[in-house]
């Protein structure tokens, strides 16, 4: 099959890439960001589209979506580090094919590969396993929050102003001040100084 990848950490993209080619595909592009991955699927049309969930400009599931408002026939696989259910929900929503954990990926890539390529939906049983546990669990307070503005609020725990956040999303200042408006409404938080910095760095999002 033909295959692009996209991934904003270069030696995970590197030795995903290598993993790839070991199975006998053909990778016919490699990205940083999801802009250029959406780019370069509809240029390049391959059979499947392997992407990180977490990337600059657009993330994984903003590049599934645009796929299959499209109506592309490219497939996607997400490689993620996030368990939580509603990042799955979305996945499926937007038509995804593949949903792996990255510290599974060396040994559940291959198997991914072939069942999709067979027109089939593939899902780590270990994931599986950790999103019925989240379920029993119930939901937590960043299951309020979407992708975009659980991104911010890590950022934020970092200590990033708004201006540095806008530069490494790709927003206005603007755009990242309503995020942090939303959020707080969302979340119920008071409306005082560095309150979500307070929440974020209580709910140990700084790790």
């Amino acid at each position: 099959m033909d295959i692009i990848i996209a991934d904003d950490h270069p030696l995970t993209l590197q030795g995903t890439q290598a993993f790839v080619e070991s199975y006998g595909h053909h990778v016919v592009g490699t990205c940083a960001n999801g802009v250029s991955a959406l780019n370069m699927i509809q240029l390049r049309l391959p059979h499947v589209a392997i992407l990180d969930i977490n990337m600059p400009a657009m993330d994984g599931l903003d590049v599934t979506k645009k796929i299959k408002e499209l109506k592309l026939k490219t497939k996607v696989i997400l490689l993620t580090m996030h368990k939580e259910l509603m990042l799955y929900n979305k996945a499926r929503e937007f038509g995804a094919y593949g949903y792996i954990l990255k510290e599974h990926a060396q040994d559940e890539l291959k198997k991914c590969l072939e069942e999709v390529e067979k027109g089939n939906q593939y899902v780590s049983d270990s994931l599986l396993k950790d999103l019925i546990s989240v379920r029993e669990t119930g939901t937590s307070e960043l299951d309020k929050l979407t992708f975009s503005e659980r991104k911010i609020v890590e950022l934020i725990a970092q200590q990033k102003t708004s201006k540095q956040i806008a530069e490494m999303l790709f927003l206005s200042e603007k755009t990242i001040e309503g995020h942090r408006t939303n959020i707080i409404e969302k979340l119920g938080l008071p409306k005082e100084k560095n309150t979500l910095l307070k929440w974020a760095m209580k709910n140990g999002l700084d790790r």
